[in-house]
């Protein structure tokens, strides 16, 4: 069990809990994980469920379908966090999962899930670039990474996909403001 890094905000049960340092790492509120087994999900013949397609040639891009490969990725601040060199597949359910995208100026590679992407395709923007609301570029730094280049555990997932997640509320002061 990890240690809460979060404090009530009153002093009566129930009170909301506020995260106590980094909101995108803290594991609390949309950033929350589940402590899931550090291990990779199987398929049902007990291959890795979601590998990169550089592991599984039987999977490719359909034909008439775009590639985002080399394509940039662009975040909340309209900045590019880096490119997609990968794309990450669930053999179970024949689908992108993730983009693995190098970071601008970096030898670093994360994960994105694709279900946090969105394609723009209105008229003059066509399919050139992935946008990305949920964190700014210079907090792809900060993803979570994976121990491996070839697979990825069910812990790393939540953990990941946490962090995607806490951003839509922690990515930027003014989001975690009231709406009134």
């Amino acid at each position: 069990m990890s240690e809460l890094k979060a404090v009530p905000v009153d002093g009566y049960n129930g009170s909301p809990l506020v995260p106590t340092g980094n909101p995108m790492v803290d594991g609390v509120g949309p950033a929350a994980w589940a402590d899931r087994a550090d291990v990779p999900d199987l398929t049902f013949h007990g291959t890795n469920k979601i590998v990169p397609m550089r592991a599984d040639p039987t999977f490719s891009v359909a034909d008439g379908d775009p590639d985002p490969r080399g394509l940039p990725v662009i975040a909340a601040d309209k900045q590019e966090a880096g490119r997609v060199v990968e794309l990450w597949v669930n053999r179970s359910e024949p689908q992108v999962a993730y983009y693995e995208v190098q970071l601008t100026g970096s030898e670093r590679r994360v994960l994105l899930p694709a279900a946090l992407v969105q394609w723009p395709n209105f008229g003059l923007w066509g399919n050139d670039r992935l946008l990305v609301k949920a964190i700014t570029a210079a907090q792809f730094a900060q993803v979570p990474g994976t121990r491996r280049d070839d697979q990825i555990t069910l812990l790393e997932e939540d953990k990941i996909c946490a962090y995607y997640a806490g951003g839509h509320l922690y990515a930027t002061p003014e989001r975690a403001e009231p709406l009134i």
